[in-house]
């Protein structure tokens, strides 16, 4: 039977706390390993954070510098309620007197009253045909059908007996026409209007009963309609288009929305007027100076970022996670080297500072709102100021200069790159120091434990032996002692 040993017990030694305090020794460099391993990765963390607040620095100036900004409109109306002007990129700059004579209008039509819309037995079965066109002269004089629109029939059963049935029954037939029920002191009225504005969406009606009872304003015969004869159906509102002018040059629309009256300018015609309406199109100098203010917003991150961690607080006597890092310190060198430099770009501004954008002594920038708005005022030479690709830095455009520094640091060679691949290569090399020393730890501790093994039955045999002489000797000592006495 094999024995039940226990280290120690032999010798009476704290082999298992030897061991562990030897072997603390042992785990130093592995704990300082670790922490450099734990400064690594927060420095991996730092210029993570600082390459994408650098990459939203450029972004933003890129922004800045793209013809999307610079080809954005933005329309003016003197009078919005009468004449609303929308603007798409790009849309021809200048202004637009506009007066609207008439407002492009849909025909509708009403039918008598009738009993409640669920009261039944109020139609029979029979169809009701319904054309497009355009109802012509002054008094109406003739009907001009539309050109590719097809009559539509609308086919209705007996159990199609209600007004509410003949409704969805027009609804659904997709035939140009909207039908609505309108309820008033007299009972229920069928309200019929174009679908769209405009004269040839002008419609009549022609009722087939399948069985006639030759009253004209009983079932189907009573929702025909037609200008040029008698009909139990109200006209209330003729189909016409809009009438406007635009600089002086008569406009004719089926819609009261001008699409592309001039290239990218749509005018929406609400009211008609008694004179003329101003519009006016230019670069949307709001979308630029939010551009701008994004970018210094952004801008002012970096700077404070690189700000904190780059500096040595003397009261606690600890440095920024980049302290004396020279990537660090180079870059707050470049941004301000871009921001100080003039640029001949413009003729009529060479710094940030002529349109309101300085630095401060932190590093940031502020924007003086009246200054900003005197160079936006002069849209042109800001353009040229911020967004000009020059030959060189000094002709260059300030967003394109902030953008180029972005690109070439984050760039696939830029020193960005560079700072990650060396900081992951440290990290490698520390994960593959570590794995060696704790399978070194493991050898060591298996060695420790083999010695005081070996230590503690050495020791417990000499422990025995010493007893048993002890044992011997005090014999000897008692036998010498009796034969004295006696």
């Amino acid at each position: 039977m094999a024995s039940i040993t226990s280290a120690g017990i032999g010798s009476g030694l704290d082999v298992n706390g030897i061991i562990t305090q030897l072997m603390a020794i042992e785990r130093q460099p592995l704990t300082a390993l670790k922490t450099e391993e734990t400064k690594l990765n927060a420095k991996v963390s730092t210029f993570g954070k600082l390459q994408s607040l650098l990459s939203a620095v450029r972004d933003k100036a890129g922004s800045i510098g793209s013809l999307t900004l610079w080809n954005q409109r933005a329309g003016t109306s003197s009078d919005n309620a009468a004449v609303a002007v929308n603007t798409a990129a790009g849309a021809a700059i200048g202004s637009y007197s506009v007066e609207v004579q008439q407002l492009a209008s849909a025909q509708t039509l009403s039918s008598r009253a009738f009993a409640a819309s669920d009261t039944a037995a109020q139609f029979a079965a029979g169809t009701l045909t319904i054309e497009l066109g355009e109802w012509t002269g002054e008094p109406i004089s003739g009907f001009t059908a539309k050109a590719g629109a097809t009559p539509v029939t609308v086919t209705l059963t007996a159990e199609d007996d209600t007004l509410a049935e003949v409704r969805d029954r027009i609804n659904a037939a997709g035939a140009g026409v909207t039908a609505t029920i309108i309820n008033d002191a007299s009972g229920a009225r069928l309200a019929l209007r174009s679908t769209q504005t405009g004269a040839e969406n002008g419609f009549r009606i022609t009722a087939a009963e399948t069985s006639d009872d030759g009253v004209a304003a009983n079932g189907l015969s009573a929702l025909a309609y037609d200008a040029l004869g008698a009909s139990q159906m109200t006209a209330n509102q003729r189909a016409a288009n809009a009438l406007a002018s635009v600089n002086g040059i008569d406009v004719e629309s089926a819609s009261n929305t001008l699409a592309n009256v001039s290239d990218g300018v749509t005018l929406r015609l609400q009211r008609e007027t008694t004179g003329p309406v101003e519009i006016g199109v230019a670069t949307d100098s709001a979308a630029v100076k939010t551009a701008l203010e994004d970018f210094v917003k952004s801008f002012n991150e970096l700077a404070t970022f690189l700000r904190e961690q780059t500096k040595y607080d003397e009261a606690s006597k600890t440095a920024g996670a980049m302290q004396g890092d020279s990537l660090a310190i180079g870059l707050q060198r470049q941004l301000r080297h871009v921001i100080n430099e003039a640029s001949t770009a413009s003729t009529a501004f060479s710094r940030l500072a002529d349109v309101g954008i300085t630095m401060q002594a932190d590093g940031t920038l502020s924007i003086n709102a009246s200054a900003l708005d005197n160079g936006l005022a002069n849209l042109d030479q800001l353009r040229s100021l911020l967004a000009t690709d020059g030959t060189a830095s000094a002709d260059s455009g300030f967003m394109q200069r902030f953008k180029d520094l972005g690109d070439l640091l984050l760039g696939v060679d830029g020193a960005f790159e560079g700072r990650e691949d060396s900081l992951q290569q440290r990290l490698d090399r520390n994960e593959e120091r570590q794995a060696q020393m704790e399978a070194r730890l493991v050898s060591t501790e298996q060695r420790l434990r083999k010695q005081y093994a070996t230590l503690d039955v050495n020791m417990g045999q000499l422990s025995s032996l010493s007893s048993y002489m002890t044992q011997q000797l005090q014999a000897l000592n008692n036998f010498y002692t009796a034969r004295s006495s006696g």
